[in-house]
């Protein structure tokens, strides 16, 4: 024992017992029942001291219980709070002493920085991502680890990311009808369909990322999954072909862990999480943080979202904000991909509100928002835990938000139907961003890493011989699987045959053994050839290799397909530019 703790051993130094009340946004002073002295150590002459009783007097206040919500008193006299593992027992302040008293120690100035390391919500990056961690009350740990909801998906992630490895949450917005006052939104008896659906992937650096919004109406094949029905039994659902993709959710039982079976399929990413969240998430969330301004490029007044807003900035929170991103007839031609423009401008506007300062120096914000949060969002079980959503939102925070990239799924409309109403994956311009997603590729550096290759292919083929440069219908090449993709040099010569006119093209089936790279070889005298069939499958510099020997007037090229072909038509090097649409969150554009 201490001198300054002489005679004081059960006492709890006030220094300790500071705690956010969120309702005020102010650190009060909560003294617990067992500071109080016991008899055998009370001191042979008494100070008065303030008590506190088990029934309270007139116009005092007490706390039911513990949690956050409930630590809403003023009157520090009265209110009890449980103890805190770890607390110091130390002297406590006496009433009786004032300025002069003898023996008096001179209170410390409280720190501004105490605010933030009792409770402290940092930065998050994406509207439906808790925002930060708390370092403070292990009650306020309870309450929102309480407050969220988790489904194990059959074959889902069991446990949190890698810290030094890509990821990809799937962020699922269900319309099922659930929550106070939505009755009037979405399919009346219906469990539920993966309404917006944006799949986020984090670079493995954690400098960028990229979040591809997946229209609803997209026709797909949705493979065979396998959902955990209440009670714990695993159903077997049949895969469907040919159907859109919002019923990969909710339709014959299918659990997000379907929706992101489904969205592997698609893309050929593996989906490590999910987050899903209703119409309350939008509601509640943007009421935490005060409010999303939205910028309009004309007045807005819907009768069927009941949307109503002017021209130019507003500040939207709660039904309105859920009737903005909801709204299909209020822009450009009321379709679902123009209302994916407007969703993805939002969060991003949303974005740039959870990671101002008027939101991170608030703790009554942050508080709400991370309540919010928490309640709104349904997880899978491998982050369903506030510690690993803190140690989640923890790497989302370090990515800036004009490195954030929005952008939407290439699509064209359905050829399948007579006046499209679906549309299908862009043959061409889909496995591209694939690609890129795969690679780790930022969209926000495409030109530059563009450029990069373009400069290295030209110094490249500047070492080739000189002349003049072949048409397609020249170039002779004889193309070998060596990829491991099934009929991947079928396809590549489709490609090059009806797309560019490579008719003197051979698929010659797979190559003796599989091939890490793929390779063009030829001879000096088709450096032209090459030159031409680089440019168009977007071959890097590594992938030519000269020979020492010409070769004879019909003797082909030899390509050879190896694990880093992605597709036919798809760049080795990359996209060659972002695709149409996409923008960054760090920018505000004005909804048309």
């Amino acid at each position: 024992m201490d001198a300054h703790s002489r005679g004081r051993a059960d006492e709890i130094d006030p220094a300790d017992q500071w705690v956010l009340n969120p309702q005020t946004g102010h650190y009060e002073l909560r003294l617990d029942r067992s500071a109080e002295q016991s008899p055998q150590a009370a001191p042979s002459h008494p100070r008065p001291r303030t008590t506190r009783s088990a029934t309270p007097t007139p116009g005092q206040r007490t706390r039911s219980g513990q949690g956050p919500a409930e630590y809403g008193g003023r009157d520090r006299a009265t209110e009890t709070a449980p103890p805190v593992p770890g607390q110091r027992r130390r002297r406590a302040a006496e009433p009786d002493e004032r300025p002069g008293s003898a023996g008096r120690r001179k209170r410390r100035p409280e720190k501004k920085s105490r605010k933030k390391k009792v409770l402290m919500w940092t930065g998050g990056t994406m509207a439906f991502v808790l925002v930060g961690g708390a370092a403070g009350a292990y009650a306020l740990y309870e309450h929102f680890n309480n407050n969220i909801n988790t489904i194990d998906v059959a074959g889902g992630s069991t446990g949190g990311f890698k810290k030094d490895a890509a990821f990809n949450i799937l962020l699922i917005g269900t319309d099922k009808r659930t929550g106070e006052g939505n009755g009037g939104y979405g399919d009346k008896n219906s469990p539920g369909h993966a309404d917006t659906t944006i799949l986020f992937h984090v670079a493995k650096d954690r400098t960028n990322a990229t979040a591809m919004s997946i229209p609803r109406d997209l026709v797909i094949d949705i493979p065979e999954c396998e959902t955990k029905l209440p009670g714990g039994k695993v159903k077997t659902i049949p895969g469907q072909t040919a159907t859109r993709f919002n019923v990969s959710l909710g339709q014959s039982d299918r659990d997000p862990g379907c929706t992101m079976r489904t969205v592997k399929e698609l893309t050929g990413l593996t989906v490590d999480h999910f987050m899903m969240a209703d119409f309350n998430a939008v509601k509640e969330m943007t009421t935490a943080v005060g409010g999303v301004k939205v910028c309009l490029a004309k007045p807005v007044d819907d009768p069927k979202s009941h949307l109503k807003l002017p021209k130019g900035e507003s500040t939207i929170q709660g039904e309105q904000a859920l009737a903005f991103v909801r709204t299909r007839h209020s822009f450009g031609n009321e379709s679902d991909l123009d209302r994916i423009k407007v969703q993805q401008q939002f969060l991003s506007s949303m974005i740039r509100q959870m990671k101002s300062d008027d939101t991170l120096t608030s703790p009554t914000k942050l508080y709400d928002l991370a309540d919010a949060a928490t309640k709104a969002l349904t997880v899978d079980t491998g982050i369903g835990s506030i510690t690993k959503l803190k140690s989640l939102a923890g790497e989302l925070a370090q990515i800036d938000p004009k490195n954030i990239t929005f952008t939407t799924l290439p699509v064209i409309d359905n050829p399948a139907e007579p006046r499209p109403i679906t549309v299908v994956p862009d043959p061409t311009e889909a496995p591209r961003l694939f690609s890129m997603m795969q690679s780790d590729t930022s969209l926000t550096e495409v030109k530059k890493k563009e450029q990069d290759a373009k400069n290295a292919q030209a110094q490249a083929q500047a070492k080739l011989l000189q002349g003049a440069r072949s048409t397609a219908h020249e170039v002779r090449v004889d193309v070998y699987n060596g990829s491991g993709m099934t009929g991947a040099a079928q396809k590549t010569i489709d490609w090059l045959q009806n797309e560019h006119g490579v008719t003197r093209s051979s698929n010659k089936s797979n190559a003796p053994e599989k091939a890490a790279r793929t390779t063009l070889t030829y001879a000096p005298n088709q450096a032209d050839q090459a030159r031409k069939l680089a440019d168009l499958m977007g071959l890097p510099a590594s992938a030519l290799k000269p020979g020492t020997q010409d070769a004879g007037e019909r003797e082909p090229m030899t390509l050879v397909l190896g694990a880093d072909f992605k597709g036919a038509g798809v760049p080795l090097t990359g996209p060659a530019k972002a695709p149409a649409g996409a923008q960054t969150a760090d920018k505000q554009v004005c909804a048309k």
